[in-house]
């Protein structure tokens, strides 16, 4: 399946909303340097594989030796944390190894489950079952492969994000992509048909802090020492676009214009 690219009007048109957002609400833009004990703060870093737009492989597989030296590099970038927990896959648990953290296995954050397509490949079921590769990758409810659809892993995602109790305090969380997705459709409030217009690159981080009522949302690379904070309410269904340097990506009902493969944050694909 050919996805088009995200054309140059359309990231400004979700640039322009973004920043519309921002000055409405100028005074979630200033940055605090604490956060307050009653505050959330979820940080969640992409494991390396794992995505079907830049992975071939469907399911769990171990680190190669690339993505084990890249991530013990980028682990001197990863924010201040307490608690960390990872997703209870081998992929998962060897990230947080390179990354020389001790993390705690937890089940909710497993993978969207792949059923029957679990150790193939992309390519291999795009041929075999085109009709049902086509669905998967349109309607959030399909499940050809007889695992888990995108909605399912979506409310599954939306339940541990909501019972997060609220004096955790910053928590560093290792998944797959999918997971990552997941949270943002949670957090952005925005229809689960969105799942597949998010890209977040290997290694990525996303962190989301829950205060005045709506979800935070930073995004950034592990391996920065800098990144920016945009805050979005949870009535926005726009983010910052590739001129801001944090994430393309498009929402609501417009046809998705850029695939997978291409949307990644700018300056990193």
């Amino acid at each position: 399946m050919t996805l088009e690219p995200i054309s140059h009007d359309a990231a400004s048109a979700v640039s322009s909303v973004a920043a519309r957002v921002v000055s409405r609400h100028p005074e979630s833009c200033r940055a605090k340097k604490e956060v307050g004990p009653m505050t959330i703060r979820l940080t969640f870093l992409c494991a390396p594989g794992g995505d079907v737009a830049l992975d071939p492989f469907l399911g769990d597989a171990p680190l190669s030796d690339r993505s084990s030296c890249e991530a013990g590099v980028a682990g001197a970038g990863l924010p201040s944390h307490g608690l960390i927990v990872r997703a209870p896959s081998i992929r998962c648990s060897q990230t947080a190894v390179a990354l020389g953290l001790t993390a705690a296995a937890e089940p909710a954050l497993r993978d969207l489950d792949l059923g029957k397509w679990r150790g193939r490949t992309a390519g291999d079921v795009a041929a075999t079952d085109p009709d049902g590769f086509t669905a998967w990758l349109t309607d959030p409810d399909a499940a050809p492969h007889e695992g888990e659809s995108v909605r399912q892993l979506c409310r599954r995602i939306a339940t541990w994000l909501s019972n997060v109790a609220p004096d955790t305090g910053h928590v560093l969380a290792i998944t797959e992509v999918a997971v990552v997705r997941a949270a943002l459709i949670h957090a952005l409030a925005v229809p689960a048909r969105t799942f597949w217009h998010f890209a977040a690159p290997p290694l990525s981080t996303v962190s989301l802090t829950w205060r005045g009522g709506h979800w935070d949302i930073r995004l950034g690379h592990a391996a920065d020492s800098e990144t920016r904070r945009w805050p979005v309410p949870r009535s926005v269904t726009s983010v910052p676009a590739a001129s801001d340097g944090l994430l393309l990506a498009r929402m609501g009902g417009e046809e998705r214009s850029r695939s997978s493969r291409e949307a990644t944050f700018a300056g990193r694909g």
